[in-house]
């Protein structure tokens, strides 16, 4: 217990956590993504501010229908199913698009939609955009019917291209 204290590894100690706060801190200033290295949006939609995003901020969005009055593991369960799916879909066509939407924190958000009629309106414009989507179907073993399309998953892509499909739909 007393080689601890020792001068010498009382220094070692000592400069292995001023190098780690030092290297962490030097990661946020110094190894941040550049906006100029930003990936392309799948699919190109004209000048660079609309491909990237005017905020540079990404999000995904996870539609929710409120006819079916779902409960709420119902609800948490079918927007899970939603997000993984539209993630590995990103994860194959566009990973820098991934990256960037990780590097972002992730940003979800759970909307609601009043019926089937409007979500299907809001899956084809979505995809008019070029943005990922993903659309749940029940399959119908506990409280809705098979089939019944639950949640769609838009995104993730730029926040502003995301908002031109889903920025008028109320918070679930």
């Amino acid at each position: 217990m007393d080689s601890l204290f020792k001068p010498g590894v009382l220094s070692v100690i000592a400069g292995v956590a001023c190098g780690v706060c030092v290297g962490w801190g030097m990661r946020g200033r110094f190894f941040r993504p550049s906006k100029a290295k930003m990936p392309l949006f799948a699919n190109e939609l004209g000048n660079e501010a609309s491909i990237m995003g005017e905020s540079g901020e990404y999000k995904m969005v996870l539609i929710v229908r409120n006819d079916l009055k779902m409960g709420k593991g119902k609800v948490a369960a079918q927007c899970s199913h939603a997000a993984v799916s539209a993630y590995k879909q990103v994860q194959r066509r566009n990973p820098e698009l991934l990256k960037q939407w990780e590097y972002c924190g992730q940003p979800k958000v759970v909307l609601k939609a009043p019926n089937e009629e409007s979500l299907v309106q809001l899956l084809v414009d979505a995809k008019q955009l070029g943005l990922t989507v993903s659309i749940i179907q029940d399959a119908g073993r506990t409280q809705i019917a098979p089939g019944s399309r639950t949640v769609l998953g838009i995104g993730p892509g730029p926040a502003d291209v995301v908002d031109k499909v889903s920025g008028h739909l109320k918070l679930f």
